[in-house]
């Protein structure tokens, strides 16, 4: 069975936040920072190790 990543990570994601209960803070900082990063020049230097 084939799951679209996007699918996978708002599961993923849903679930971390209604076990967990982080701050809404601190959930925002981590996708505005993944965001960030991603469209960065460190964009090369990550993309081997979360391959």
């Amino acid at each position: 069975m084939d799951v679209p990543l996007w699918l996978a990570l708002i599961v993923v994601g849903g679930l971390g936040i209604k076990l967990i209960r982080p701050p809404w803070w601190l959930v925002a900082v981590i996708l505005l920072g993944g965001y960030l990063l991603a469209d960065s020049v460190l964009a090369p230097l990550i993309d081997p190790i979360v391959k």
